[in-house]
């Protein structure tokens, strides 16, 4: 691959010196430099400076990009998404529109039991075809480096199937890919009374397969009312600590479930959602070093309050922005909208929505030595936006495609 020179770039957006989780008000620090350009070779960044550096770039340099008017800023995060399933569920969203609460819908068969039904008749290969699809459509949209959660399958063969389209997405992409298993995602119909017998399914047969094969990095579970208890939670994680998987936990999300405090006694590397926190919550997570994955799309759809993202901040919580992509409750990877949401909706300022995105999103995958940030020896995964009067354009302008192109370790896709 051959030295490409990126210059004139109006604004490098996210240049730190070094890597570092941010929390409280180092949040809403965003280096960056303007008039920059970068040098890329065989994909890892080489070189970052001010433009007027480069003295005749044309003898130095064959491939040159000219990105005058243009921002440039690491491609997203995306730290929490369900982005392999068989089919989507807009059915449920009328059925929503008419009034039936979550609740409603999972007590008639709909819910994750619809998505698992469906996956279980769709071939590994149909699921990887259909995954390919959204994989590209949201690297399109900014995105270069996705968490991707099993949890449709909810038997031995239906948990492995997706874990093995996860597995051949990361063989095949040029995005950073992590993989987690959430078998513990709701009980089965056959286990509807039989939780013990679930439980024992998943630490004595799916697991021992999933780690001969190493078919995941995490381990998760739903850790909420009606569904996993924090003890079955700690049980199922420590099941998959032994079998080196990390935990990652979805938290908080109906209720107050002692996800959150169960996640940081586990040290997850995440707790994900906490759409329902209370004083307790947000002070136990922001004294450990568990990040709060934040998940405004979900909210918005299900119609719920949005995260407190403001008290999490304000109380030193180190938070990461992630789109829950998912076919019920948050059918959209684009993370341009959860950007621009939680700016809106949950008061954050453009720098710490777009910092929760990309470096505190990829410590929240373990990537961030490779993603996230523009600095030497990373990954050249770049967002060019069109041109823009400044930075708070881009989640002020919600509704407006502003990227102009989304470069994958060097290449545009």
């Amino acid at each position: 691959m051959a030295t490409t020179l990126i210059i004139n770039i109006k604004l490098l957006v996210n240049t730190p010196g070094e890597n570092r989780l941010l929390r409280g008000k180092e949040l809403s620090k965003l280096p960056c430099i303007a008039n920059a350009y970068l040098i890329i070779e065989d994909g890892i960044i080489t070189g970052i400076g001010d433009s007027s550096e480069i003295q005749n770039p044309k003898s130095k340099f064959k491939n040159i990009i000219d990105a005058t008017g243009q921002y440039v800023l690491p491609a997203w995060c995306d730290s929490h998404t369900h982005l392999v399933f068989a089919a989507s569920r807009e059915e449920e969203f009328v059925d929503k529109i008419k009034g039936l609460s979550y609740a409603d819908i999972a007590a008639k068969g709909g819910g994750i039991l619809n998505s698992a039904k469906k996956l279980q008749a769709a071939t590994e290969t149909e699921l990887f075809n259909l995954a390919w699809k959204r994989l590209e459509e949201v690297s399109k949209l900014g995105t270069g480096a996705i968490e991707i959660k099993s949890g449709y399958g909810l038997s031995v063969d239906g948990e492995l199937k997706m874990l093995r389209v996860i597995k051949r997405l990361k063989e095949k992409s040029a995005l950073s890919i992590k993989s987690t298993f959430l078998g513990a995602h709701t009980y089965p119909l056959e286990y509807k009374d039989n939780h013990q017998g679930y439980i024992d399914l998943i630490l004595n047969e799916m697991l021992p397969v999933i780690a001969k094969e190493k078919l995941a990095d995490y381990i998760d579970v739903f850790c909420e009312t009606g569904f996993f208890s924090p003890e079955e939670t700690e049980i199922i994680c420590r099941a998959g600590m032994r079998n080196g998987l990390k935990p990652k936990i979805h938290a908080n999300q109906l209720n107050l479930s002692g996800g959150t405090q169960a996640g940081v006694k586990l040290n997850a590397l995440s707790v994900d959602h906490l759409e329902t926190m209370d004083d307790e919550a947000i002070t136990t997570l922001a004294g450990s070093n568990t990040i709060g994955t934040l998940l405004p799309t979900a909210a918005f759809f299900l119609r719920m309050p949005f995260q407190p993202a403001r008290k999490l901040i304000d109380a030193g919580c180190a938070i990461a922005l992630a789109s829950d992509y998912n076919p019920g409750s948050s059918p959209s990877g684009n993370m341009n909208l959860v950007t621009a949401m939680s700016c809106i909706q949950m008061k954050m300022l453009p720098e710490e929505a777009i910092n929760a995105a990309t470096i505190n999103g990829a410590y929240a995958m373990e990537l961030q030595d490779e993603v996230g940030s523009i600095m030497i020896g990373k990954k050249a995964n770049l967002i060019f936006t069109k041109s823009i009067p400044s930075l708070a354009y881009l989640p002020y302008a919600f509704g407006s495609n502003l990227i102009d192109k989304v470069m994958i370790s060097g290449e545009f896709c």
